[in-house]
């Protein structure tokens, strides 16, 4: 699940506030947008999806990620690095979860 997290995240502008409803295999974001995760495949409600594959995540809008250990690489520059319940953006963004709560600032 820390992948939809990560995935959500990045599919959400640097200045939105966000929060979400994270429950088993589908979130609700306070954006509007929501996600279903079935196996290595993600579909969103704005009608992206991704697929992953080992440490690599390819999005239909040709955005990709590489994910070692705690951290994910974007193919647009951005890293993220996620430490226990926080994961902290290099474009300053950063989202704690708590429970099924995803907080993001």
């Amino acid at each position: 699940m820390r992948m939809l997290m990560v995935v959500f995240v990045f599919a959400v502008s640097p200045a939105m506030a966000l929060n979400c409803q994270l429950l088993e295999n589908n979130a609700y974001c306070s954006n509007g947008l929501s996600a279903q995760k079935y196996g290595n495949q993600t579909y969103f409600s704005d009608g992206i999806s991704a697929s992953t594959y080992g440490s690599q995540t390819y999005y239909s809008d040709g955005t990709t990620a590489s994910h070692y250990g705690n951290q994910t690489y974007f193919s647009d520059g951005t890293t993220a690095s996620t430490y226990g319940n926080q994961t902290y953006f290099s474009n300053g963004r950063t989202c704690q979860r708590v429970g099924t709560q995803l907080y993001c600032n």
